[in-house]
């Protein structure tokens, strides 16, 4: 049974594709984004955002619409629009001009929103906010949640209950609402029928059936993903502490689902805190990120920056791949002196050779004992070292990423 609470929070792992709304209202609602703001160029590079698939997974609540936006640095921005919600009052008008007008009813059961609920569930002027992370401080809204309102605009299309969502109330909570409403409608407009209600004997309604077969186990998600946005609340317990078990309890089920292995098991201190920090990849952009960036270097007796290099690497290759970023080791002949060779005939220019490191200006290759090649980047003349793309035992495959 769907609890209040869960049908008040919705997360979409993917989202309809492009960015172009098609129905009447998905349209309303980036018209209502787009009035409020006079720069067009920002608004197309949002455009070409959400046709690109920089919008990660939407998570809706009351009153909010929440996503990280990858836009052009490595870390996400976490952007969000909020629109204000009803009041109890409101909803109950709501629910009776609904109720009380058939077509109204079966549209929305249809998952159409209403012509005549237009002017009320529908943003107004104003209404629609926007807010992100990023340190774009021009008159809003940014790129990014120019990106989040075309996303949502789709989702909008598929099912307008997200829109009731926004305004207060789950789509569980309204249909059941919407159910008493309108048999009280009936039984008003035809009080000598109740008698002849639909319905079935409990005897057959309870009555021993053959169940279906269950279906096939899901197959396993690729990546574990971001947990859902935790609204501020100063009664409920702290968002940072319940995103961070969410994100690990997450990732450990996805290795024990996939592996039979649960990938905390013999960690040492700081390659646990590596590893619950490669979880949040938007250090040093969100309070939150950052403040458990801070207490998991002073935990460890490291800096921010050593944490945030690790986690890098954690997410590049796991275990192995914070091997290669702290130890350099001598391999054998073989494979490494044929890297060379393989990246000039590559046409990847001339890389200068020193322990397990391949060396080219702005672009290195680290030779793993696992027998795998890392790929690392730098700023010209700089030597600061950051993991790039995914492990690969051919060198010229590793540097392209």
């Amino acid at each position: 049974m769907i609890t209040a609470r869960e049908d008040r929070r919705r997360t979409f792992e993917t989202v309809p594709a492009g960015a172009e709304a098609v129905s009447w209202w998905g349209r309303a609602w980036v018209a209502a984004l787009e009035e409020a703001s006079r720069d067009t160029a920002r608004l197309a590079r949002g455009r070409v955002y959400a046709t690109a698939g920089h919008v990660d997974a939407v998570t809706v609540t009351p009153g909010r619409i929440v996503a990280y936006v990858r836009g052009s640095r490595a870390r996400p921005y976490r952007t969000e629009l909020t629109l204000p919600a009803f009041a109890d009052p409101e909803w109950s008008a709501l629910l009776e001009e609904v109720a009380a007008d058939p077509a109204a009813l079966g549209a929305l059961l249809e998952r159409e929103v209403p012509r005549s609920l237009a002017g009320t569930v529908l943003p107004g002027a104003g209404e629609l906010v926007p807010h992100c992370s990023c340190p774009d401080v021009g008159r809003p809204p940014c790129k990014h949640a120019a990106a989040l309102c075309y996303r949502a605009a789709r989702l909008l299309d598929e099912d307008p209950f997200v829109l009731l969502l926004l305004r207060g109330r789950g789509e569980r909570e309204l249909l059941d609402e919407l159910g008493r409403r309108s048999a009280a409608h009936a039984a008003r407009e035809q009080p000598d029928a109740a008698a002849g209600f639909p319905g079935v004997p409990a005897r057959a309604a309870f009555a021993r059936t053959a169940l279906r077969p269950l279906p096939a186990p899901l197959a396993a998600p690729a990546a574990a993903g971001l947990p859902p946005a935790c609204p501020a609340d100063p009664a409920a317990p702290d968002p940072l502490a319940l995103d961070q078990l969410a994100s690990d309890a997450a990732a450990r089920a996805l290795a024990l689902l996939t592996t039979g292995e649960d990938p905390s098991a013999g960690l040492t201190l700081w390659q646990d805190a590596v590893r619950l920090a490669s979880a949040h990849p938007t250090a040093g952009l969100t309070g939150a990120a950052r403040a458990l960036y801070r207490d998991l270097a002073r935990a460890t007796g490291r800096t921010t920056t050593d944490l945030a290099r690790g986690a890098a690497a954690w997410r590049q290759g796991g275990r192995p791949a914070l091997a290669v970023l702290e130890e350099a080791w001598d391999p054998p002949a073989g494979p490494f002196d044929r890297a060379r060779p393989a990246l000039l005939a590559a046409a990847e220019g001339s890389f200068r050779p020193d322990r397990n490191r391949l060396t080219s200006r702005t672009r290195q290759l680290r030779l793993g004992r696992d027998a795998l090649w890392y790929a690392y980047e730098s700023r010209p003349d700089e030597g600061d070292w950051w993991p790039t793309g995914r492990p690969c035992a051919d060198p010229v495959s590793a540097l392209r990423g």
